[in-house]
């Protein structure tokens, strides 16, 4: 894939600081986001991805897996627009 994203669901975790990861805001965030939720606001958005089982190099021990998305706006929009979707969703 030539312009794919990398999404990590500690990007989306509110329990998480910025060192320790989390891309998005407090408020913009959800209580510790699973891989399958992630999916689902992507199928919502109607993104293009497909999901691995692999890691976060900072976060090793918790096996989360990621979502290599196709998307070609950027990556901070992708991950706004994730954020919008996990929001009121949970």
């Amino acid at each position: 894939m030539a312009d794919a994203c990398i999404l990590y669901p500690c990007y989306f975790n509110a329990a998480l600081t910025r060192s320790e990861g989390r891309r998005v805001s407090r408020q913009g965030g959800a209580k510790a986001p699973s891989l399958a939720e992630l999916e689902r606001a992507l199928k919502r958005s109607g993104i293009g991805f497909h999901a691995e089982d692999h890691h976060h190099p900072a976060h090793w021990e918790r096996h989360e897996g990621r979502v290599v998305v196709d998307w070609k706006k950027g990556k901070e929009a992708l991950i706004r627009k994730v954020a919008q979707q996990l929001g009121g969703r949970r």
